[in-house]
């Protein structure tokens, strides 16, 4: 039987009353991180509707799962803050083992302003002080269109928070975090890390073993992050978008 989505917080004649929202995370074992992207899945639904989650990894369900399961047009969020390996390719992947040509992929969340200000908040809520450096610590890809919307995302926070913003892979890219705190402590002042994380699990679990004398939070469940996935979902309904529906 398919899942049959409510729609009592839209005003009639809103577009968003015909496609049944998916919030599609990376996975983790992490229960807080589960926890924080159920959260948040919660939050877009007071707004949207009904709004469940999928996973490309670690944990189901699949999003190819999700989308066979909803009666309307998926229109598929995926909560990743560049756009690597996940988005350009397993996305597409399970619309097409889905069978349901009527999926619409939205934007991946990052890099975005909103999400700067939420990285910011977080620094100041650890102990960031203005003159500390900062390193924003992403997850990594091989894929370099990702790995420079990293770097975009470092523009961004350096223009709210001023000074060097300096840019750290946790895996597969470089520089490494560790490699970008040396860098970041050369000049003798503390070091911040800011997690470029959207929820708790291993990787900002190793933000604490880099040396760094602050570690932010994941940015989590932020009222900012959820106006973003509600944005992200209207501007790939819109009629005026230009895209197929299902972008790789």
């Amino acid at each position: 039987m398919r899942h049959r989505h409510t729609r009592q917080y839209l005003p009639f004649g809103d577009r968003l009353r015909d496609v049944s929202p998916v919030l599609v995370a990376h996975g983790t074992r992490n229960p807080h991180g589960v926890s924080v992207i159920a959260e948040i899945a919660e939050a877009v639904g007071k707004q949207v509707g009904t709004t469940r989650t999928a996973f490309v990894d670690v944990l189901g369900p699949t999003p190819a799962e999700v989308i066979a399961d909803v009666d309307r047009p998926a229109v598929l969020v995926p909560a990743f803050l560049a756009s690597g390996y996940h988005v350009r390719k397993d996305l597409p992947q399970h619309v097409e083992a889905a069978g349901r040509c009527d999926t619409i992929v939205t934007r991946a969340l990052g890099p975005d302003p909103a999400i700067a200000d939420v990285a910011r908040l977080r620094l100041v809520e650890a102990g960031w002080e203005p003159g500390d450096s900062v390193v924003l610590a992403a997850a990594g890809s091989s894929d370099e269109s990702a790995c420079g919307q990293v770097h975009l995302a470092a523009r961004q926070l350096e223009s709210i928070i001023g000074g060097r913003v300096e840019v750290g892979f946790i895996t597969t890219a470089t520089p490494s975090v560790p490699e970008a705190v040396e860098r970041a402590s050369r000049n003798g002042r503390r070091v911040a890390i800011a997690s470029y994380l959207l929820a708790p699990g291993l990787f900002h679990q190793r933000l604490h073993t880099y040396g760094a004398d602050v570690v932010a939070e994941p940015l989590g469940a932020d009222q900012r992050i959820v106006d973003l996935i509600v944005t992200r979902m209207r501007a790939a309904i819109s009629p005026y978008r230009r895209q197929a529906p299902v972008s790789g």
